[in-house]
């Protein structure tokens, strides 16, 4: 019974309810031995679990999802025990002794995809879906559960047929009495397909914050403010706060949900010079991490003095935001010379303070531009890094075969590597390549 599986689908610990999963040929028999034969399919059934020797283990439902029409594809099965450790560890010995093997990280799934039940984009997305800790992680990842993905992919797999299709005949038969403008359908098409993926590419980008997460980074000299609005922002003392400057000395990242969007929020080194390695070390990584940051918010003391407002200002792009801090003090020229900065770059401002109520003015700033940016009317069926390079690759073949109008051998061989490329994304063709990376990180009993 090797090939047979079972896991906890549940989280492990004390619990009302427990569930067990199993999937694979022997799982009929292995119900039997366990007390729970004679299911009908697809139908709860209360039935008492035994060991090898009979001893009851617990009374609990049974399951049994006859395959194919199951999530693996083969004969499933789930086991609705009480979740004390003790009856769970029970049912997992009795299945464990005749011969079932726990399952690995994500092998449902895996055999779902292997059995036809998924394609890779789809698997991905379940989990993406255990993973998702916002309403848009979700929504994003359950679309593309539905097929978002494949279902993109498929049609523009039809378009490269039919213009293959066009292509070979060229090739194959140039003697033929063929229509005068077989030569001269493909271009058209090539050109609506290019211009798709091109598309699909650039959404690629919010496909990724939006299952990433938005990277936002505090810059700003030291004892600007920037632990203050971290915190303020996460309603949590996450940052220690001192009115010694430099107390923050590395990157430090927090989570937080704006507007049902994951936020990734990073509070930083304040930039300036740096007294010995320890602090150097802490400004080149909060430059590093304010450089791939979707939005920088440039952090100035309202209320300061001399250059410093000019901290991180090299880091700063057209886009993001200037917040004057500590607005609740008088100005001393520096918020006038930092606000004609931000208008020459185009940026917006906002006034916060260290009272209560004081970043109110930043949090509701970001819950506005955050929607912006991540939102539209669909979410992306592009999410991955994987997905993107495999576009990329789809369009460079479609363009060389735009290049070659005269010569359609060449033309036809570039809209096969270009559909080879899109077969990739959704696993039609290669999937072996990367199962192993892409079920890597799911749960146990997923």
């Amino acid at each position: 019974m090797n090939n047979t599986i079972f896991a906890l689908a549940t989280a492990p610990g004390r619990a009302a309810v427990a569930v067990l999963r199993l999937s694979g040929p022997e799982v009929r028999e292995a119900l039997r031995q366990v007390g729970a034969g004679g299911l009908k399919p697809r139908r709860a059934s209360l039935r008492t679990f035994v060991d090898a020797d009979g001893e009851a283990l617990d009374r609990g439902l049974a399951i049994w999802f006859p395959g194919p029409a199951s999530y693996t594809g083969e004969d499933c099965a789930e086991l609705h025990v009480h979740g004390g450790v003790g009856v769970v560890d029970g049912v997992s010995d009795a299945l464990r002794a005749l011969g079932l093997r726990l399952a690995e990280p994500g092998e449902f799934t895996r055999r779902a995809v292997q059995n036809g039940k998924l394609d890779l984009g789809q698997a991905e997305a379940v989990g993406d879906l255990i993973d998702a800790e916002s309403r848009a992680q979700s929504r994003q990842a359950i679309s593309q559960l539905n097929g978002a993905l494949g279902d993109r992919h498929q049609a523009w797999r039809g378009q490269l047929i039919a213009i293959l299709a066009d292509l070979e005949a060229a090739v194959d038969f140039p003697d033929e009495e063929l229509p005068l403008d077989v030569m001269n359908r493909s271009p058209v098409p090539l050109e609506r397909l290019l211009r798709d993926l091109e598309t699909a590419i650039e959404e690629g980008v919010r496909g990724l914050q939006v299952r990433q997460g938005y990277r936002v980074g505090l810059v700003g000299a030291p004892n600007a403010g920037k632990s203050t609005l971290f915190n303020a922002l996460l309603n949590r003392d996450a940052a220690i706060v001192a009115t010694v400057a430099g107390t923050t000395r590395d990157t430090l990242e927090a989570s937080l949900d704006l507007e049902g969007y994951k936020v990734l929020l990073c509070d930083m080194a304040g930039l300036g010079n740096p007294g010995d390695v320890i602090e150097a070390e802490g400004m080149r990584r909060a430059k590093a991490w304010a450089e791939l940051a979707d939005l920088r918010v440039w952090v100035v003391d309202h209320a300061g003095t001399g250059d410093e407002w000019r901290s991180g200002l090299d880091l700063i792009q057209a886009g993001d935001l200037l917040v004057l801090h500590k607005s609740d003090r008088p100005g001393s020229g520096a918020e006038r010379v930092a606000t004609e900065a931000a208008e020459r770059l185009g940026l917006s401002k906002v006034y916060t303070n260290h009272l209560p109520g004081g970043s109110d003015t930043l949090r509701k700033w970001l819950s506005s531009r955050i929607p912006d940016d991540l939102g539209g009317s669909d979410f992306p069926a592009t999410t991955r890094a994987r997905h993107v390079l495999q576009l990329t690759q789809a369009r460079e073949h479609v363009e060389r075969a735009l290049k070659a109008p005269a010569q359609p051998e060449l033309a036809a061989e570039d809209v096969r590597l270009a559909m080879r490329a899109l077969a990739q994304v959704t696993g039609a063709i290669g999937v072996d390549d990367v199962l192993d990376r892409v079920f890597a990180t799911f749960c146990i009993g997923k």
